[in-house]
């Protein structure tokens, strides 16, 4: 059978395909048997059932900043509490009083710093670029009675601290007033949460992926359409996608290949979308809903997990009919990981 593709995705898609399979990063292999005899119905102009880009050429979600707020204490065991910052990002840390410049220092920051800047209640703090992997410096701000106030400077993925506020008493106002609204902002997110799961426990959809995520594939209809691997150094993943009765199904194995970090996933999303004239471009026009179970919440190095994507027919239907949808997974550190175009082949049978 010869698929075809769409002559506004020809450019994007199979260039890059071509590229990684030449690379060795791709391996395809072809359709069942089974699922094959059920597709030997004609199918409609773009009957591409599936291609896989591999982000060997990375491209990163934008870092989230956060605001947040850190609560000392004058107990000696209180821990030094970590500064989280990105390249070329500033980091203001805001006090409930004016901050010494000349005791307030960063040591080691030459050439890897701005310097570190001290105006009236705030301590400025950018990096020259992204820190790497392990990076820790020691941050200690003076205030104007006196008292250090030690911090580790270190870099998360995926976000950085924009602002900071530090309240060394926690008996003023304003301290009390702060820890009020962040309790009531956890309270607000675990409602939500609470909501989400009682859902997922009602959902077919949540269901079937949970067996997928846990190896029980043969308790499911869905039959296996395609097999991808890709690799791109920090992991190895093997993608297996589904056709189903009025459902489609994504499920990745993930082996971390990274000798020092774990590996998870920070975001995926399910879109209607037009590509850009380059990889990684990608117009998104419309979110659609989907399952997503994973058999663990983070794979440590040099071990492996599942994530599972189920997809009803419903989010497939548009005003023109089925469409294609587009499925990014985005890892730990923001960076693309995979993305697939599935086809509406999937959920006729």
């Amino acid at each position: 059978m010869t698929s075809r593709v769409a002559p506004h995705l020809e450019s994007v898609v199979f260039r890059t395909l071509r590229r990684a399979m030449a690379r060795g990063t791709v391996r395809s292999r072809p359709l069942s048997a089974r699922l094959a005899r059920a597709m030997r119905n004609p199918l409609p102009f773009r009957s591409t059932l599936l291609l896989v880009l591999v982000a060997s050429v990375a491209v990163a979600r934008d870092r989230e900043p956060v605001s947040r707020n850190i609560y000392l204490s004058d107990d000696p065991r209180d821990e030094v509490r970590p500064v989280y910052v990105a390249g070329e990002m500033a980091t203001v840390l805001r006090f409930q009083q004016p901050c010494d410049a000349a005791g307030t220092k960063m040591l080691g920051w030459e050439g890897r710093f701005e310097p570190v800047e001290c105006v009236g209640k705030r301590v400025l703090v950018e990096p020259l670029k992204d820190l790497e992997p392990g990076d820790r410096f020691l941050l200690l701000v003076t205030l104007a009675d006196g008292k250090e106030l030690p911090f580790t400077v270190t870099a998360r993925e995926g976000r950085f601290d924009h602002q900071v506020n530090v309240f060394p008493d926690l008996e003023t106002a304003k301290a009390l007033r702060a820890r009020l609204a962040d309790a009531h902002s956890r309270e607000r997110i675990l409602e939500k949460e609470n909501e989400r799961f009682r859902k997922e426990e009602a959902s077919t959809d949540h269901a079937l992926a949970a067996l997928l995520a846990n190896g029980g594939r043969k308790q499911t209809s869905f039959v296996r359409a395609q097999k991808y691997v890709l690799s791109d150094g920090d992991a190895e993943m093997v993608i297996e996608v589904f056709a189903g009765k009025n459902k489609a199904a994504v499920l990745f194995h993930v082996k971390n290949l990274s000798p020092y970090r774990p590996w998870k996933v920070k975001e995926v999303l399910l879109s209607t979308t037009r590509p850009g004239e380059d990889l990684g471009v990608v117009w998104r026009e419309q979110a659609k809903p989907f399952a997503l179970k994973a058999d663990r919440d983070e794979i440590p190095s040099g071990q492996s997990g599942n994530l599972a994507v189920v997809v009803d027919k419903s989010a497939f239907t548009t005003e023109k009919g089925l469409e294609q949808l587009t499925l990014e997974l985005f890892r730990h550190d923001g960076q693309l990981n995979a993305v697939l175009i599935l086809d509406p082949v999937l959920v006729r049978n």
